[in-house]
Formats: structure tokens, C-alpha cells, sequence
């Protein structure tokens, strides 16, 4: 190696399944509002589909005035829009529930965020019509497996109440950060549902019918659905919208630093309106203290960044804890909501270090 020449030293992403495809962005070292599509988490239920370009369709059905089928370029053609948004798989921070519940176990890595740009839902309902009767909107994705507890094929659908559905933000995405969407990340077209965990986002678009009863997928009525009961379903309630949440990127957790001043810096989201406050406590919870926020005023979707100034003068461990607050009043919890599927853990982020 030429003396001159720089190791370009790159975060990786962490594999979690190799088929299907599951991986974590390196979230911790992700200081960009807009993350590259190389590092966009990847989260799939079956092996990638084989998608013909020229023979790419979206069909619009069930209870329309209209029935239509609409082309890649027919998308193209429509007035457009961009949300920039975060998208967190329900199952992220499943590895830090306690008891521990099966299935991947994800860390703080299953979330991302970029810019979406696409036609709207309401837009293209417009052209085919709704009736009066529509109580649901059903989307379902190219990607399709074989369900051991089912003993039988499935493709991946999920559905919307119809005010979500028709939400303006709601929209059919064609490209991410200024780009075609990656194969891997749904290509050519993929639905987008601000503020709801990312199982709703489905990919591979093929498919949106509109119906008058509420939609029993296994994706639906089975997984996405919290279970307060290790051994029965009662009291089961679906997952929906992103729960308020936070998590500190800087330091490592177990880190050791000098004695001086440090920057504890992070990022908080939620699903209901925007941040309003993140607190952080250096002394288990017993006092907290403001940090400062620092939000993208044209993002109200996206993840809002915040940095506290540690003037660490005593040599010894400590644990550095966070919570946000959202507009709506939600604020972390000091345990988050046990459920047997290990969804939706937004619990107050914390990490040990030690001051040497």
C-alpha cells in the first residue's frame, strides 16, 4: 500500500439470518439523517421473490367503482411526493426483553431512516373509486414462503384501516434518498406508512384490494399482534403505530473513557406526533436532566437528535440512562410491555461505562 494511500475503514451491517435475509444497520455509527441504502436494515419473512421488470403490474380490486391496473410508468406519470421518514421493524431491541422471547434477536439496529419519494394511495384512488362499504385496504407483497405453522404457502400481506390508507403520507414508493428502490429493499414499488412499524411498509408491491370485512392473514390475526401471555391469547391487541422511543449511540455500551468532559449523543423517535424532550440521568433514574435537540424542522416522521455534555470528573461505572417524550405525552417506560412475540420494546436506553 502506497504511504499516501488511507484504509477506508466502514461499519458493516450484522447478519442475523442468512435465508431469509436479516440484517441490522450499524445504527450506533450512523450520523447522517438519511441512511445509505447500503446500510438500510433488511428484514424478510421468506427468500428474495423473482420479479420480472418488464412485466411489473399494480392492480387496484375489490370494493372500487373502477378496477384498474396500473404500470411502473402509469406511477411515474402522477404527481409525486417525498416522505422522509424512520422505519424501525416491530421487532427491534427483541434481544433486550426479559424474559427473553423467541425470534430473531435483533439488538438496536433494526431501524433506518431515508427519504421515499412515490405517488400517493389517495391520489391513485381517485382513478378507480372507493365505495361506501370499504373498511380495510389489503396489500400484498411478490414475496411468498412456506409457514411451518400453517403447513402451507403464504405470500406476505398485511392490511390498513381505510383512513390510514387514504392518509395523504400513505404513499406507493418508486425511489429511496433520489434513486430507484433497491432490489432487496422492494423494488420496483413498496408500499410506505409513516408512523407504523415497518411490517406495514409492505414490499414487492404486486396487489391492493379494498374490502369491506377486516382482512385475517396470518401476517395480520397471527404475527404483528401483541400477546401479554407466554401460554394463551388473551388480551391480544395488533401492532400498529411506533411507540416512543430512544437510544444512545454514543459511547458503547461497556466503553471505558478517560476522566473529562464527553458527549453523550443519541437519536429519539416516535410514531405519535414529534419529540418533545429526551432527559438524561447519570444516577439510576433519580434525577434527570435536559439534553439539547437538534430536529429536522421538514421531517415531521423522521428521528430527532439530541447531545448532552458529561463532565466526567470520578474514576469508577456508571450507567448512563435516556427517555424521550413525545408531543403527544408518551414517554419511555423504565420496562417495556412484555409480550411473548417480542414487539415493540421501547424501554429507557442505557449503557454501562467506566471511567478510568
Amino acid at each position: 500500500m502506497d504511504k499516501n494511500e488511507k484504509l477506508l475503514i466502514r461499519p458493516y451491517l450484522r447478519t442475523r439470518s442468512l435465508v431469509p435475509e436479516n440484517q441490522e444497520s450499524p445504527i450506533e455509527f450512523m450520523n447522517t439523517p438519511s441512511i445509505p441504502e447500503e446500510y438500510f436494515y433488511k428484514r424478510n419473512h421468506f427468500p428474495y421473490p423473482e420479479i420480472q421488470k418488464n412485466a411489473f403490474e399494480l392492480s387496484i380490486e375489490g370494493e372500487v367503482q373502477r378496477p384498474m391496473v396500473f404500470s411502473l410508468q402509469d406511477l411515474l406519470s402522477l404527481p409525486s411526493k417525498e416522505i422522509a421518514m424512520v422505519m424501525e421493524c416491530a421487532g427491534n431491541k427483541r434481544a433486550f426483553f426479559e424474559p427473553k422471547v423467541f425470534g430473531e434477536q435483533w439488538e438496536m439496529g433494526a431501524m433506518s431512516q431515508g427519504v421515499w419519494k412515490g405517488v400517493s394511495l389517495a391520489e391513485l384512488l381517485k382513478y378507480t373509486g372507493v365505495t361506501y362499504r370499504v373498511r380495510e385496504v389489503v396489500f400484498e407483497g411478490h414475496d411468498y414462503g412456506y409457514r411451518n405453522d400453517l403447513n402451507g404457502e403464504y405470500r406476505f400481506a398485511r392490511s390498513l384501516p381505510i383512513d390510514k390508507a387514504i392518509h395523504p403520507d400513505t404513499i406507493i414508493a418508486y425511489e429511496y434518498n433520489g434513486k430507484p428502490i433497491p432490489f432487496k429493499h422492494g423494488y420496483p414499488i413498496r408500499l410506505i406508512v409513516p408512523q407504523w412499524y415497518g411490517m406495514a411498509s409492505v414490499k414487492w408491491l404486486r396487489k391492493i384490494t379494498l374490502i369491506a370485512n377486516t382482512f385475517n392473514g396470518p401476517f395480520q390475526a397471527i404475527d404483528y399482534m401483541y400477546y401479554p401471555f407466554k401460554d394463551n391469547d388473551i388480551g391480544k391487541t395488533p401492532v400498529t403505530r411506533i411507540n416512543v422511543n430512544s437510544t444512545i449511540l454514543q459511547p458503547h455500551d461497556l466503553a471505558q473513557l478517560d476522566t473529562g468532559i464527553h458527549t453523550v449523543f443519541g437519536i429519539a423517535w416516535t410514531g405519535m406526533g414529534t419529540i418533545s424532550e429526551v432527559e438524561v440521568s447519570l444516577d439510576q433514574g433519580v434525577t434527570w436532566e435536559k439534553t439539547q435537540l437538534y430536529q429536522d424542522l421538514n421531517s415531521m416522521y423522521g428521528w430527532t437528535y439530541w447531545s448532552y455534555k458529561w463532565y466526567a470528573e470520578k474514576k469508577g461505572e456508571y450507567v448512563l440512562m435516556a427517555r424521550a417524550k413525545d408531543t403527544y405525552g408518551r414517554m419511555q417506560p423504565s420496562n417495556a410491555f412484555w409480550n411473548r412475540k417480542g414487539y415493540g420494546f421501547n424501554a429507557i436506553s442505557s449503557v454501562r461505562v467506566k471511567i478510568e
